[in-house]
């Protein structure tokens, strides 16, 4: 990766991606939007990678788009970046990996929608997030909009997109935005922690587990109950399935390999 806007790192199973553009509060310009696509294409081809963790380099998150960079777009050149931009958080979504943000000083804007694309945020308690679009006269643009009411309760997510109020790290846990609080200075071992436990888990389990809530989530109870039902037993023939009722009856910890 010839951009150093983003580090990779591998840490057993787990892949440690980080936001490096410090000194911009990891704002999201074109070339680190770029960067993780890249980084997701990788990593969704990856049979070595069982769990990611995002987080950002310094006193924040990611501080939202580089309003430097897209003030001087035209319409067509902010649509493309909105657009690439919404492909990365659902890119982290689709991925087959569970993927932790680990999110420490503010996650406004595009950096705040880049956390809802994960499956689990782990918060410094003096964390905050926001959706400031409102005080630029625009709205988010990166699914802010849609992913926002379903993570968090609709009265909240709407007063936080027409103020662009921010809330803190202990509120958004009370409302089950934040999955755990880690103290000041260790949100990213606490969420490597969290990855490296799931990592540990059944992968085809857990793949299953994310593309059934999403898609789920598209279509009527029935259906989805139907779809569960499939995935399931499919499920019933895999090695994990073995391993894991082999593990329960002999009284020892799982072993699982099935990728």
């Amino acid at each position: 990766m010839t951009d150093d806007s983003l580090r990779s790192e591998r840490i057993g199973r787990v892949e440690l991606l980080t936001l490096n553009r410090p000194e911009q509060l990891n704002s999201l310009n074109l070339a680190l939007t770029n960067a993780l696509t890249e980084a997701i294409e990788r990593i969704a081809e990856s049979r070595d990678v069982r769990a990611v963790v995002l987080t950002g380099e310094g006193k924040a998150f990611a501080a939202g788009a580089d309003i430097k960079e897209f003030s001087a777009l035209d319409t067509d050149g902010w649509h493309d970046f909105i657009t690439r931009l919404e492909a990365v958080c659902s890119g982290f979504e689709a991925l087959p990996q569970p993927v932790v943000a680990a999110v420490a000083g503010v996650a406004f804007g595009g950096g705040f929608e880049l956390a809802l694309g994960c499956d689990l945020i782990v918060a410094d308690e003096r964390a905050r997030f926001a959706f400031p679009e409102i005080k630029l006269g625009i709205l988010p643009g990166a699914g802010g909009t849609q992913r926002g009411p379903r993570a968090l309760p609709l009265h909240v997510a709407k007063r936080m997109l027409f103020t662009g109020e921010p809330i803190d790290a202990p509120t958004a846990h009370h409302f089950g935005l934040v999955d755990q609080l880690a103290p000041p200075g260790e949100v990213v071992e606490v969420a490597l922690a969290r990855a490296q436990q799931l990592a540990a888990g059944p992968a085809l389990s857990l793949a299953a587990a994310k593309r059934l809530v999403h898609r789920g989530l598209e279509v009527d109870l029935a259906t989805a109950i139907a779809m569960e039902r499939e995935v399931v037993t499919e499920l019933f023939d895999s090695a994990d399935r073995v391993e894991g009722v082999s593990a329960f009856l002999e009284k020892r910890e799982p072993n699982f390999g099935a990728t």
